[in-house]
């Protein structure tokens, strides 16, 4: 099968995957094999080809927003079946033992393994995936409309569960790129008041149009001290400035697995009051059959820019540059 392959870290332009044949993988106990119809570019992908979150495996092949048909079961299969459209998303397995999977934090589990991290992902053409860690996607849904939601969608939609949006509160999101066109898709079916912080007009241009009540930079102080937030951009500076217009007893989530160094914050200025910071690491299976069902009812519209599996390093420069509106896919099959 094609394939695009990291053997080692190293800046996007100096085109770090390569495009190899290589053997099609064989599905174990309890997995399947997918024929990889689109897989999404995450920016967790970007981290990892640049070297700022360490490679578990070498060489890698990258990708966590996977959309397939299952071509073959393997042994001890129970609930899917060969033809079935399926997702893979950035969780590949838990160990189901551990404090955090028996109270059902299993985005904690300290011996999680991860999709195009632990395990190859789907910037090829086939992948395997546990059929216990597979999602159903919504016929309404084509592939590559659906591939962003397998992270950036449950990503997103997680950070606003954190973030603690409901009905008629003001929710800002800082960044607006694949996660956070989703969510305020999500947020606004909520009937939460969306504000949307991007330096990019392109973005704020398609925030408005997915019913943002008001969009500036992150600099700018919005019309009304705001109720919660989440923060996608992986600038830990945005954290002083989402939290100056955070509301008394207002959360903020931050969405990325990296961000650049916070800055100081002033005690008073920043966090007295009960304003509350959290983190979102992974998610949940459940947060992800939750946000199928959503897309499926809402429903969400994605919106993609498709390219060729080999067109995979240009695409990461793109990304890197803030050149995708919305999310960008791969077509692999």
């Amino acid at each position: 099968m094609k394939a695009m392959v990291l053997d080692k870290p190293c800046k996007v332009k100096n085109a770090p995957l390569e495009c190899r044949d290589v053997a099609i993988p064989e599905p174990g106990d309890g997995q399947v094999l997918l024929r990889v119809k689109s897989c999404g570019v995450c920016h967790t992908d970007l981290h990892t080809v640049v070297g700022e979150l360490p490679l578990h495996k070498r060489p890698l092949i990258p990708g966590h927003e996977i959309v397939g048909v299952v071509e073959k079961c393997g042994p001890a299969c129970r609930t899917l079946k060969v033809g079935d459209r399926v997702g893979a998303a950035w969780l590949a397995a838990t160990c189901g033992t551990c404090k955090f999977c028996r109270r059902g934090d299993e985005n904690l589990c300290p011996n999680a393994r991860f999709t195009g991290y632990d395990i190859d992902g789907g910037y090829a053409e086939y992948a395997v995936v546990l059929e216990d860690f597979a999602y159903r996607v919504p016929d309404s849904l084509d592939d590559a409309a659906a591939a962003p939601l397998l992270c950036a969608g449950i990503i997103g939609y997680r950070s606003l569960k954190l973030a603690e949006f409901d009905s008629g509160k003001r929710l800002g999101l800082y960044g607006f790129g694949a996660s956070a066109h989703v969510a305020i898709q999500v947020a606004v079916h909520r009937g939460c008041e969306v504000y949307v912080f991007s330096r990019s007009e392109s973005h704020r241009k398609l925030a408005r149009q997915l019913g943002a009540v008001w969009t500036g930079q992150a600099q700018d102080d919005p019309p009304e001290k705001l109720d919660s937030a989440v923060i996608f951009a992986p600038a830990g500076w945005l954290v002083r400035e989402a939290l100056r217009v955070l509301d008394r007893g207002g959360v903020l989530a931050l969405a990325g697995i990296y961000m650049s160094p916070v800055p100081e914050l002033d005690y008073d200025k920043h966090l007295y009051y009960e304003r509350t910071v959290r983190s979102v690491t992974a998610a949940t299976r459940r947060d992800g059959h939750e946000l199928m069902e959503l897309a499926g009812r809402i429903p969400i519209d994605t919106t993609v820019e498709t390219y060729d599996l080999q067109d995979a390093n240009d695409v990461l420069q793109r990304l890197d540059a803030g050149r995708i509106d919305g999310a960008a896919v791969l077509q692999c099959g």
